[in-house]
């Protein structure tokens, strides 16, 4: 991307993104030393964050794969963050290569390597939107010109709502996500969760809560199973229902038993009649 586009003018490297810090979780290369700082926090706390970051970005892939096999060709994906080893559309245009996909994202990073990206594919596009502005993003010419809103689209809020803090009221927010999707649709969601309950998942969700709110990031809102079900209201949950990463379709059996962190993520995929 050229130097003077004008996403890379708005990067401001002295405060950290939600989207580098993801990056770090995940082993890349796009991300400053105050991401690094913010994510280092967290993983020298809780080494085995790491492993979760990797098994996060597997249940999006297993999730989209799930969608594609249902009939869905065309994918609206919110805050979808950097570029990683597989993203969105690889994975549905693996099994349907004319599936089409549009990212969204505020982060100028994401930005500049989201366009770079799509040069190579006609079927993907890539738009600087706020996720919290739902009838924005469904007016915006890009996805109108490229998803056809009158048919269903898979609609993805992976790690994305946590970082609404209550006052900009993310279950309005979500509602509307759902008011505006065609019939047949779906949502494919998940949120941190805090079982609330002194165990070492409430801990950890904690201590994660406070290292993302008191830096410079500035959010990671931990919520209840029944705030979460919630954002589903007016959606009926695919089976197994809202659960755990590793329990909604694995790709093969859990082989080692599930720890605390595995249990800070709630998932579901909700269809829409």
């Amino acid at each position: 991307m050229a130097q003077d586009d004008p996403a890379s003018a708005r990067i401001d490297p002295t405060k950290a993104s939600i989207a580098r810090v993801y990056d770090v979780f995940l082993g890349g290369k796009d991300n400053f030393e105050v991401d690094r700082s913010v994510a280092g926090q967290v993983i020298e706390q809780i080494p085995q964050s790491l492993r979760f970051a990797q098994e996060h970005r597997a249940w999006l892939i297993r999730a989209v794969r799930f969608l594609v096999k249902a009939g869905i060709d065309q994918f609206l994906d919110c805050g979808s963050g950097l570029p990683t080893a597989e993203n969105t559309h690889q994975a549905v245009q693996r099994l349907n290569r004319d599936a089409r996909v549009v990212y969204v994202d505020i982060d100028p990073v994401v930005a500049v390597h989201g366009r770079a990206l799509l040069e190579e594919n006609d079927n993907t596009r890539f738009v600087t939107g706020d996720l919290t502005r739902p009838g924005d993003l469904f007016a915006d010419p890009v996805i109108t010109s490229h998803l056809d809103l009158s048919r269903p689209i898979g609609l993805i809020q992976c790690s994305t709502i946590h970082h609404v803090p209550d006052e900009q009221r993310p279950d309005e927010i979500m509602q509307e996500y759902v008011e505006l999707l065609p019939a047949g649709s779906y949502l494919a969601l998940t949120h941190w969760h805090d079982p609330d309950d002194d165990s070492e998942a409430s801990q950890i969700a904690r201590y994660i809560s406070d290292v993302f709110n008191n830096s410079s990031m500035g959010s990671g809102n931990f919520r209840s199973r029944k705030e979460i079900e919630g954002f589903f209201s007016g959606l009926r949950l695919v089976e197994p229902g809202l659960t755990y990463l590793r329990d909604w379709w694995p790709d093969g059996p859990n082989l080692t038993p599930a720890d605390g962190i595995d249990h800070i993520v709630l998932s579901g995929v909700g269809r829409k009649s």
